[in-house]
């Protein structure tokens, strides 16, 4: 096949599954940090000598000294005296709201609340994880990293665990501990918001709004932190923690501000390091369930955090932290961005990020969570819980496992990295998982069921929830496969949908449902053409379809892979397709707000539930149905109007017409421009 022509041309090179990097990670790269805790002292470990590697040998900066340089910065006085000249107000107020800022925001590291932490922790862990383990390799180019530049740690966010375990981990190394970006909803959580800001979190807002104050405040406290070397700094470049296990679009706001530093040339390289958390079991799985079908989360709170000790008492099996390859900024930009325009501004003076820069910004930040993906760990019940959910209401325990294997050597086949037990035969391993995971699926007289998936009597309405609520459960650990099946996964639905065989038109309806699924899942903007090459050698390295120069074929032993595909794909397909039709039939006003389009959305599918017409549980969850806005904005199907109040959206009849049309392969796809075969 032919290169990309056209636009995308101007985007570097996405990093992309390797087969070769994949396939050449082993167990033995992971070290159990806690078989040494279960081992000897937790008192002496929180109080041994901790004397961490720094950036060029730099004296600890305490968090007060910190804030006096942020406060009487240059950035900070010019925005200072711009609000006194516009709101007419002594620069002295808006400078004592700006310390008000600081106060609220910074962190207060101390060596007291960080032993706490390593003492508590390692209690905490040992409950509840059989291993926490950890690529020594990473471990050691991380070392390396901090001692030459300054660095930006960007782990993936499925847990609230994820925020204190790199610490213990970095701790446990003896590497230096990060400056983590926090919500302010932590700060609602008495002693322990304080005892998290003495750990090293510092606390942003939700949103800014327009508050030019807070936000250059904000700005020159990361990047006074980052520039100087004093700690590493740690971000969720996903913004939230992903109640779905799907990595979530990047937020830019912070990684722009990381940037800023090296584009203005105040350091000479940054490093980005990509880390991956995988757990086996995610201790919020049923809170995030709850969430995603409407229950409201609950607020950040001590008493909260007091009345979850049950979980002490439960397993959560192991957790897989894997560092990757330090990235260099300055390697990252070689050729791509042109630094000097920042040159003919002084540094201190804001300045608008011009499209280069955040075509730039949005390259790297994609490129880190396909990295990120990429060195996740699988396990087990992820193979399980994606069989499962094909074969509902029951499959016979022989049948699951013959299913289990088989999903394991597509998934090592399609370059999945599996944490598979192999020390117990596959009957075992199995048992295991079902064992681990006993609050989602039972074996029952030699079928494996759901829970609750056959509720007893009781309102129509509960037993829907029910049972979405067993499926969303099945799905977190199902989503986390479709990371690594997402391209063979589309070509083998564009096979499906598509009205022939020939590749151009197999490709039009794989490049429609990448674009649709944009939001669901994660691709490298603008070159649509090579995720479909990458799915292709997929299915051909499995003997899944052959291609000719014209034609692909799906193979006699590729039937059974390609309907497997386009099942584990299907609840996507569905609720869209569902989603459309609520849209066309029953909003009768000229515009809604996206809380009226939710609940309109799970009202109308809730009742198809309840008939029978539709088994798609996984329309009802807020993240498909907000997804699936955001995909009809985009398609130009629905427009968002701001208000003063919020966002309303509006719908064109013809347009979603002829989208639901191509949704349910009745009107082709559109032809992608500026690509060819």
């Amino acid at each position: 096949m032919a290169a990309m022509v056209g636009g995308s041309a101007r985007r570097g090179t996405p990093i992309m599954y390797s087969q070769k990097n994949l396939t050449s990670k082993k167990k033995y790269d992971f070290e159990d940090i806690l078989e040494e805790r279960r081992q000897s002292s937790d008192l002496r470990y929180a109080m041994r000598c901790y004397t961490p590697v720094v950036y060029k040998e730099l004296s600890p900066c305490k968090p007060s000294a910190i804030k006096t340089l942020v406060l009487h910065s240059e950035q900070v006085q010019y925005v200072i005296k711009e609000l006194s000249k516009e709101m007419g107000e002594s620069p002295d107020i808006i400078q004592e709201e700006a310390a008000e800022i600081l106060d609220e925001m910074a962190h207060s590291m101390h060596m007291g609340a960080i032993r706490f932490f390593a003492f508590t922790l390692s209690k905490l862990f040992k409950c509840l994880f059989k291993s926490i383990c950890v690529n020594e390799e990473g471990i050691q180019k991380l070392q390396q990293a901090i001692q030459e530049h300054p660095v930006v740690l960007l782990p993936s966010h499925r847990s609230y665990v994820d925020f204190l375990l790199l610490s213990y981990v970095l701790f446990t190394y003896d590497l230096a501990l990060p400056v983590i970006a926090a919500g302010i909803d932590f700060l609602g959580m008495k002693v322990v918001g304080e005892l998290l800001r003495k750990s090293g979190a510092f606390f942003m807002r939700r949103t800014f709004g327009g508050n030019k104050l807070y936000w250059a405040v904000f700005a020159e406290y990361v990047k006074t932190m980052l520039k100087n070397g004093y700690a590493p700094v740690e971000f969720y470049l996903e913004g939230t923690r992903s109640r779905t296990a799907k990595t979530l679009v990047p937020k830019f706001g912070l990684l722009n501000i990381v940037m800023d530093p090296f584009l203005k040339r105040e350091v000479f390289d940054i490093y980005l390091v990509p880390i991956s958390i995988s757990y086996e079991r995610v201790l919020e799985e049923s809170l995030y369930a709850h969430e995603l079908l409407g229950v409201p989360k609950p607020k950040e709170s001590t008493s909260g955090l007091l009345k979850a000790r049950r979980i002490l008492s439960e397993d959560f099996g192991s957790i897989h932290v894997y560092f990757g390859q330090p990235l260099s900024l300055r390697t990252l930009a070689a050729g791509r961005i042109n630094r000097c325009p920042y040159n003919l501004v002084p540094r201190h003076i804001p300045q608008k990020p011009s499209e280069e820069i955040h075509a730039f910004v949005s390259d790297v930040a994609y490129k880190i969570e396909l990295l990120q993906i990429e060195n996740m760990v699988l396990n087990p019940w992820i193979l399980i819980s994606t069989v499962l959910l094909q074969n509902l209401p029951a499959i016979s325990f022989e049948l699951l496992v013959e299913k289990t294997l088989w999903l394991k050597d597509l998934t090592q086949s399609f370059g999945g990295f599996l944490d598979w037990p192999d020390n117990l035969c596959a009957n075992k391993a199995v048992r295991s998982s079902l064992s681990l995971h006993s609050n989602i699926a039972s074996l029952v007289n030699g079928q494996v069921i759901l829970n609750d998936t056959e509720a007893g009597p009781g309102a129509a309405g509960e037993s829907v929830f029910k049972e979405a609520l067993s499926i969303l459960l099945c799905g977190s650990y199902r989503n986390q496969l479709l990371n690594v099946f997402v391209r063979p996964g589309l070509v083998a639905l564009a096979l499906q949908m598509a009205h022939s065989f020939r590749k151009e038109e197999v490709y039009s309806s794989f490049a429609f449902w990448l674009d649709v699924f944009s939001d669901e899942f994660i691709f490298f903007p603008g070159i649509p053409l090579k995720d479909f090459e990458e799915g292709c050698y997929l299915l051909t390295k499995c003997d899944a379809i052959q291609v000719t120069p014209q034609q692909i074929f799906v193979t006699e032993k590729g039937s059974e892979i390609v309907s497997f595909l386009t099942g584990m794909f299907r609840p996507f397909v569905e609720g869209y397709q569902i989603i459309c039709r609520y849209l066309s039939k029953e909003v009768a006003t000229e515009t809604f707000s996206e809380k009226q389009f939710i609940f309109g959305v799970r009202s109308f599918a809730s009742r198809l539930l309840e008939t029978g017409s539709t088994q798609c549980y996984e329309v009802l969850s807020s993240d498909m149905e907000k997804n699936a806005l955001a995909t009809l904005v985009r398609l130009d199907v629905a427009k968002k109007i701001k208000m003063s109040d919020g966002f309303t959206y509006s719908v064109s009849k013809e347009a979603l017409s002829k989208t639901a049309g191509m949704f349910e392969s009745r009107i082709p796809v559109r032809k992608p421009v500026a690509a060819r075969l």
